[in-house]
């Protein structure tokens, strides 16, 4: 829950609550919701979540080449592998819907990312192999312990292009864990709605 940390590949099967599915094995480096010791994520862990979420944009804007005229850039997400938090997932979907304009989010099928849910000693987090593979990680007790709007709108802003920074206040949303538990605020703020809309802005320019 309070790192973020590298384990291998085999390390990883988490059964999930339903018992008939497993967060994928391939995941190697996760960006958590809250800090260790207040300490934030590094270059390593920065550079792989980069790697998840330019691989979601190149796989939305290249579904979206059949609507080239589209003002916004669908991200299509399943949420079927985390039935205790789907009005959550909603909610936060709703919450970035709202908040930006060149970017939307939907759920569907064909979907650009994925959230799972189950027990972590980590927490949620959003997780990639590297190479920009990765899905929404979202924990049960730490999800009871914070508010879970907040925890899944934030780990959703990792997909969205934004990183961790543990050490800003509760009005960014980004700020995750860091100023504890009592805070509920599940918003981007200004600066986090802006860099959301100008990563998102160039439609299929940047789809590679």
């Amino acid at each position: 829950m309070n790192r973020s940390m590298t384990v291998l590949a085999a390390a990883l099967g988490l059964v999930l609550a339903a018992g008939t599915a497993a967060v994928p094995a391939a995941a190697a480096t996760t960006q958590g919701y809250t800090p260790s010791a207040g300490i934030a994520a590094n270059s390593s862990e920065d550079a792989n979540n980069k790697a998840f979420f330019e691989a979601v944009m190149k796989s939305a804007r290249a579904k979206q080449a059949a609507n080239p005229y589209l003002a916004a850039v669908t991200v299509t997400y399943d949420a079927s592998s985390a039935p205790t938090f789907r009005t959550v997932i909603s909610q936060s979907a709703s919450i970035w819907n709202s908040s930006v304009g060149n970017v939307q989010l939907r759920s569907g099928t064909n979907a650009d990312f994925r959230y799972y849910e189950g027990n972590d000693s980590r927490g949620s987090y959003a997780s990639t192999d590297g190479h920009g593979r990765g899905y929404i990680f979202l924990d049960y007790a730490q999800n009871q312990q914070y508010s879970s709007v907040r925890v899944t709108a934030h780990e959703t802003g990792h997909v969205l292009g934004l990183p961790d920074h543990y050490s800003g206040p509760c009005s960014e949303l980004m700020s995750g864990g860091g100023p504890g538990t009592s805070c509920t605020n599940p918003y981007p703020n200004a600066t986090e709605r802006s860099r959301v809309n100008s990563l998102w802005q160039y439609g299929l320019a940047n789809a590679g």
